[in-house]
Parts: structure tokens; sequence; C-alpha cells
């Protein structure tokens, strides 16, 4: 059974929008109708004042927290920051997360049925982008009767629609918390994303894109992009303190090529595990998103993308260990938000568990997010 401080057994909604208009995405390329699936959690208090915002990371849907049903082995995947008395406190707000455009877990994405032949759209889904991505959370919020945020909050991808909730539609948001995140992707950043890529289109199951009826998915593929992605979610501290050289399930080497070594057979788990419950398809979608992020453009600076959120208040959030996305990303952030004029306060928390310490940092972001939003709760009114 849900423990205690669970918010229990949750359910999935369906929002679908732009079935007579189509909705129009960065690229100009038109999309119709648009299916977020999303989840909530609380109350929306009388003057709809409480509401916020969690976006979710590359692999992450809108099940953010509680249960699916009373068996379910594994809660959300932010339970431990959402429920009564934690970080979002829905004994005080209104959390919602939907699953973004282009992902597989409910969402309009390559997987869906395309509505011209009746079968899924593979390669034939136009191309998002994070701005996209969070339109349509815009036309959810407006769905839901929601005039402006309390907050919107996220880590990693979720952070980039973070800041761009703040930088495009910052008249919507009252607060924003970005976490372990950048404003722009660097090559780095791409080529790692790029290196997952290829692994998909090298897997003779890919098909273009076009395997959903044959019912042989490009698993080899997307689980080696898994694989590639993990290591980078992760710091080489956290990866000799979890697995140093330490062999699997003998005592000495095999001068074999087969899986030796314990941190070998954990990223062939990830693999393993990942392909059971994400799309190939998707995996590309969302990895050319983040490479197309560029918070700067078409201001010139990030100082001048930010300044129509001036008036948002922020916390960023950056991690010592975090390779992926370095302190120095969240640096660069905090000072273009000082410059506007914006009220922010930056943590660069000392870790050794890499990008991933926003999820596994418990009790640091259970304080430091919990703080930031008594203060919010505190400011606006809202009580319990």
């Amino acid at each position: 059974m849900p423990a205690p401080d669970s918010i229990g057994i949750v359910h999935t909604q369906y929002f679908t929008f732009a079935a007579d208009r189509p909705f129009i995405l960065e690229s100009g390329a038109p999309l119709s109708p648009v299916t977020l699936a999303y989840e909530t959690y609380g109350r929306l208090n009388a003057d709809r004042s409480n509401a916020v915002l969690v976006v979710h990371a590359l692999s992450g849907g809108a099940h953010a927290a509680g249960y699916r049903t009373a068996d379910d082995p594994k809660p959300g995947w932010w339970d431990d920051a959402i429920g009564p008395g934690k970080a979002f406190d829905t004994d005080r707000f209104f959390v919602i997360c939907s699953n973004v455009l282009g992902s597989c877990y409910g969402s309009s994405g390559p997987s869906s049925i395309d509505p011209a032949t009746g079968q899924p759209y593979g390669l034939r889904f136009p191309v998002v982008t994070i701005g996209d991505m969070v339109r349509a959370q815009v036309a959810l919020i407006d769905h839901l009767g929601i005039e402006k945020l309390l907050c919107v909050a996220g880590g990693s991808v979720g952070g980039m629609q973070v800041l761009e909730w703040a930088a495009r539609h910052g008249e919507r948001v009252r607060a924003a918390i970005p976490l372990a995140t950048t404003a722009r992707s660097n090559a780095m950043q791409i080529a790692l994303s790029e290196v997952g890529r290829q692994a998909i289109y090298a897997d003779p199951n890919w098909q273009n894109g076009d395997y959903y009826a044959n019912g042989r998915r490009p698993d080899a593929g997307l689980a080696v992009a898994r694989m590639i992605a993990h290591i980078t979610y992760l710091s080489e501290q956290a990866m000799h303190r979890k697995f140093g050289r330490r062999l699997q399930s003998q005592e000495r080497f095999g001068y074999q090529f087969q899986t030796e070594f314990q941190v070998e057979s954990y990223l062939r788990h990830q693999g393993n595990a990942f392909i059971q419950r994400f799309d190939a398809n998707s995996y590309l979608y969302i990895t050319k998103a983040m490479d197309y992020f560029d918070l700067t453009m078409p201001a010139g600076s990030l100082a001048a993308a930010l300044a129509g959120a001036a008036a948002v208040k922020f916390l960023v959030v950056s991690f010592t260990s975090d390779w992926l996305y370095p302190s120095h990303h969240s640096k660069e952030l905090v000072s273009a938000l000082t410059a506007v004029g914006a009220d922010v306060s930056y943590l660069d928390i000392e870790s050794s568990a890499g990008h991933d310490a926003f999820l596994v940092e418990v009790d640091t972001m259970t304080r430091l997010l919990g703080s930031f939003m008594d203060r919010l709760a505190s400011e606006e009114g809202i009580r319990s």
C-alpha cells in the first residue's frame, strides 16, 4: 500500500486540442489534433493562485507522484518532492505534470496515430522544439482555467522548459525553479545526443522510423543510446563509489568479450530496462529538441531573452559534479537574470552524484525546494 505521506492512487487525464485549427509548430508545420497526457495532485484553490507546474526530463512522463494502483511497486518519478508535507505540498498546492509533446506516454508523438493514414506517424510526425512543448503546456493551463502559475519547476530538459516558460511566457508565471540545466545546448551536449541517435539509426530494425507494424523494434540501438546517456547522468566519483573495478560474478578476469565488470552489467541493465518503457523515435525527437534549444535566439543575448522574466522569482540550482550541465551554465544564467533585475537565488550544491543529483539528493532538495515554496506561499497568502 502507498506510504502515509504519499498522495495515494492517481489517474492520468488527457487533454486534446487543435482539432479544428492546427497547432502551428516553430518549424511552421501544422499538427492536428494535439493530445497531452497529464496528472494533477492536490486541489486548486478558489482564486486559482496555488497551481504549480512540474516539468519532466527526457524519459519522464506525466506520472510524477503517487501510484497508479494499490499494488504498484514504484511511485511517480518525483514522488520524493510531491505530496502532503513534501516540498510541493499537496495540502497547499495544486500540482500539475504533463507529458511533453513528442514523447510516448500518452501525449502526441511519433508513436501516435496519424489521422490522415490511420497508422503511427513515425518520422512523419513533425519535429518539435522546447518552445513547442511549452506552448502546448500553455494550452493545457488555459484549459484548466489557470491565469497565472505560482511556480514552474523541473530539472535537466525540464529545466529548459522552465526557462522557456519564464522567458517567453513570463506574465503567466510567478516563480521558476530550473535545476541542473542550461539556457542553450553546447557542442559537447549535442555530440553526446548524436551518438545516441546514431546507435538507433544503425539498428536494422529501425527501418527509418517505420517499425511499429512489424513488431521488431530497434531495441539494441535504443539500449545503447540509453547506456551512453546514463553515463552522463553520473559522475566519476559516483561511478567509482558504485562499481570501482569490481567484477560481476567472478574473482579474476576471463579475458573474454563478455560482461565482466559490475559497471558493464549495470549499464546493460539500464539499457534493457529502458527499452521496455520508451520509444526509440521519441528518443530522437526529444534529444533533437534539446539540441535546438538556445534561449539567446532570436534576442541575441541571454539577458535580452530574459527581459520578459524580470518580474519572475527564480531559484537556480546546479551541482558541483554535474558534467553534463556544469555549474558555469547556471552561473551564466544567474548573471543574465541579475542584469535584468530579477529576484534570483542561486545555489551550487556540493554533491558527488552528478547530473542526477536533483533527483537523488532527496534531503537537500526537500529542504531547499520546501523553503522556497514556503516563501512563495507566504507572499501569496496561500495556506493549507
